[in-house]
């Protein structure tokens, strides 16, 4: 048997014989993205869309349906006065329609097709890669199935028996509530479809149809899902064939350039990978893979690939790291939010999905973050070839809410869903369950039950358990902090790795390239491109210099690739058409970074619980010493003729780190309970008053100098305790304050820690 190959995933199904006129004209897009105009009017999206289960035959029902909107308790309408372009959500310029769709509005699509003549004798099956929320079918009159509920996961229905040989009307209903039902909505809002003014984190809402429509003809007892799961140990890919009317049934698995074997429907078995070539974001390398029933002649045959990649948690030189096929490797990535202003949910064309991935790529990233949506599979195809580390957010449901008793079953039994149609994604690396609080509920159970229900992936139970009245559920396999700009610090732990699943948000509106002009808000807005550039590569390497090495963060995620509506704080602008920041620049810090984690060592260990003196070793003045007089830190000379009075300000005790196990905090000594601690640059001695703020404000991460140490601000990694005309200062080398003067910066940094002064 020949194996299908990846080029056959490009091949377009066979367009219906008796498609709609196409009297419909589309609306003009806020903003236009490259793609806008290529997309066809009668065969959008024409690829094939589950590239992970393929079949030769195929038709593509993408194109112009009528369309009819009522209230949301009306039947069928009597006439479809509109026409939409499918698969583009109504509210979309792209659709054809553009206008906001409420919680009132029950949404209508209708078509005809013919089923192809060489079909005869095979089941025909219509597929939906996604509709949001609720959506209802009817084949020729009769209802398809039961109503499928679920914004982001793919559904299919058997219509063959609805079928009368000759032209067959679909017809289509969907309910969408967004954010008033309780179901998972991520970031759609109920809000005008056009530009308008708002500070808002929430776009506009993407109801209906969104992806990808087709017929396929395949055999009574066909393959419906092939879970393929690599097992690095004993060089095998463990695959379990799920079929309809196929129990029991014998299937053949063979990887091309590996081998091939047989096992039984619904039952895992292992296929021989010998010497496999590891996936890795450097080479992403895929096996084509063939699944074929073996019972009887003409039996379902698929195509389909897998990546031979392991991801885990272990201990590296003392610090809980991800480690991707047994090593670690710092994950750099960004916020994915997924929006187009042409086509909101549905990038216009393939080549548009496509494109935000390879800008990761192109600027060095080795990881991405889609966050709270699921895009097509065709997005992971694309990731999985292209070769980036995918964390996945579950979509939330709304915030500020506690979600209802009806709306958690349901809420979980999508994730499920998403994770059974993701589950054999080598890229896929991370499920993220839940988001800085947003509609949080039973989290510790919750990411138990989806390592339980995919336990080759690691599992993040909250994205920003320091943020917005999130709570943490303990569990998982990482600890996750949000830190705007940041990169800050996220405490480590003895058992899971610390991220950053949030960080950064650096804004720079360009004119003719905003949404709203003049709308566009940011974390930190910065007055000019090549300051952009400066902040965000500064960012990479505070992360590469200190964060990292010294701190133990294993990850990162910046916010973020795109602008998108008002937030103004992409890497790219809303439209695709302009790259704020320097590619070759971006990449080489975050190829910096990559390659500086593969050799990280041992973090810099103090003395703890034992009183120390730091000493000054900048030449000249290394008889000085930190010391806090009135409050405020400085240096000074302390011999053994000095008052006991200095030597005991001189003296302080070594304390794991009030916010980072990894780094450590300075208790005076003679003021038990106040540390030093740097507030607005100044560094002083001041009371613990147990905040978040202190706490980081309290703790410094070393890293080794020449002669000594330098000492980190675990909040702002880039930034170091420096003695400069006897005073203490939090400073930065090409800051611009004074006492960031470049002169001696590296020796007004380094310290030597030296026995105290009083003991």
């Amino acid at each position: 048997m020949l194996a299908l190959t990846v080029t056959s995933l490009f091949a377009s199904g066979a367009a219906p014989a008796d498609a709609a006129p196409a009297a419909w004209t589309p609306k003009p897009a806020p903003m236009t993205t490259p793609w806008t105009d290529q997309v066809p009017v009668d065969n959008p999206l024409p690829e094939y869309p589950r590239p992970q289960l393929t079949r030769p035959d195929w038709a593509n029902l993408n194109g112009i349906w009528d369309f009819a909107v009522t209230s949301r308790d009306a039947g069928q309408p009597a006439t479809f006065s509109e026409q939409i372009r499918v698969p583009f959500a109504p509210e979309s310029a792209l659709s054809g329609i553009q206008r906001k769709i409420t919680q009132n509005d029950k949404l209508w699509y209708k078509r005809t097709f013919t089923v192809p003549s060489d079909w005869s004798g095979r089941r025909v099956q219509l597929n939906f890669g996604a509709s949001d929320w609720e959506t209802t079918v009817w084949v020729n009159g009769q209802q398809a199935g039961a109503v499928h509920r679920g914004g982001y996961d793919a559904f299919s229905y058997d219509i063959t028996s609805l079928l009368n040989g000759g032209t067959n009307t679909i017809v289509v209903s969907t309910y969408d509530p967004t954010e008033t039902g309780g179901q998972a909505v991520g970031k759609q809002r109920i809000q005008d479809v056009t530009p308008h003014a708002g500070r808002s984190i929430f776009y506009t809402g993407a109801s209906g149809i969104w992806q990808t429509v087709w017929l396929e003809p395949m055999a009574a007892a066909h393959i419906t899902r092939l879970d393929m799961v690599p097992n690095l140990q004993n060089s095998t890919l463990r695959v379990t064939v799920r079929a309809a009317g196929a129990d029991g049934a014998s299937v053949r698995v063979t990887v091309a350039g590996g081998g091939s074997a047989v096992g039984t429907v619904g039952t895992e078995f292992s296929v021989p990978v010998p010497n496999a070539r590891l996936w890795t974001p450097e080479d992403p390398y895929l096996y084509d893979v063939t699944a074929e029933l073996t019972g009887s002649a003409g039996a379902d045959r698929v195509g389909s690939y897998a990546g031979m990649r392991s991801i885990s948690v272990q201990n590296v030189n003392g610090v809980q790291r991800p480690v991707l096929n047994g090593q670690f490797v710092f994950q750099t990535g960004t916020l994915d939010q997924g929006y187009w202003p042409d086509g909101i949910y549905t990038a216009p064309t393939d080549a548009a999905l496509r494109h935000d991935l390879q800008k990761h790529k192109d600027m060095g990233f080795n990881m991405v973050r889609k966050h709270i949506k699921v895009e097509p599979q065709r997005w992971f195809y694309w990731a999985d070839r292209l070769g980036l580390l995918v964390w996945q957010d579950m979509p939330s449901m709304d915030t500020g809410k506690t979600p209802s008793a009806q709306a958690r079953p349901q809420w979980e039994s999508e994730f499920r869903a998403l994770i059974d149609q993701h589950r054999s994604s080598p890229s896929l690396i991370m499920w993220v369950d839940q988001n800085e609080g947003w509609g949080q509920y039973d989290q510790a159970r919750i990411a138990d039950m989806v390592k339980a229900y995919d336990p080759s992936r690691l599992v993040n139970n909250m994205s920003g358990v320091n943020c917005c009245g999130s709570q943490d559920g303990g569990n998982g396999d990482v600890i996750d902090n949000h830190n705007y700009v940041g990169p800050g610090n996220t405490p480590t732990e003895p058992v899971r790795a610390s991220v950053l699943g949030e960080y950064g948000g650096l804004g720079f509106r360009v004119a003719g390239h905003e949404w709203y002009p003049g709308g566009g808000f940011s974390y930190e807005d910065q007055p000019s491109l090549p300051a952009l550039n400066d902040r965000f590569v500064g960012l990479l390497d505070g992360i590469r210099e200190n964060t990292m090495p010294a701190g133990g963060l294993s990850a990162a995620v910046y916010t973020q690739i795109t602008d998108v509506e008002n937030e103004a704080n992409g890497l790219l602008t809303y439209d695709r058409q302009v790259v704020k920041v320097d590619e070759a620049r971006v990449r080489a810090a975050n190829q910096a970074l990559i390659a500086a984690s593969r050799t990280v060592g041992p973090t810099v260990k103090l003395p703890l619980e034992q009183y120390v003196s730091p000493r000054v070793t900048t030449p000249g003045y290394t008889d000085r010493y930190i010391r806090h007089q009135d409050g405020l830190g400085s240096t000074e000379v302390v011999n053994s003729g000095s008052t006991d009075l200095l030597k005991a300000d001189a003296t302080w005790k070594v304390k794991p780190g009030l916010a980072n196990r990894l780094c450590y905090s300075f208790e005076s000594r003679n003021y038990p309970g106040e540390y030093l601690r740097h507030r607005e640059y100044r560094v002083r001695r001041d009371a613990n008053d147990n905040s978040a703020l202190y706490k980081e404000d309290a703790t410094w991460c070393p890293v080794q100098g020449s002669g000594g140490i330098r000492l980190s601000a675990a909040n702002f990694p880039r930034q170091y305790l420096r003695h400069i005309n006897a005073e203490l200062w939090l400073a930065q080398l090409g800051g611009t304050h004074s006492w960031d003067n470049p002169a001696a910066f590296t020796e007004d940094t380094t310290w030597a820690i030296a026995a105290p002064w009083a003991p």
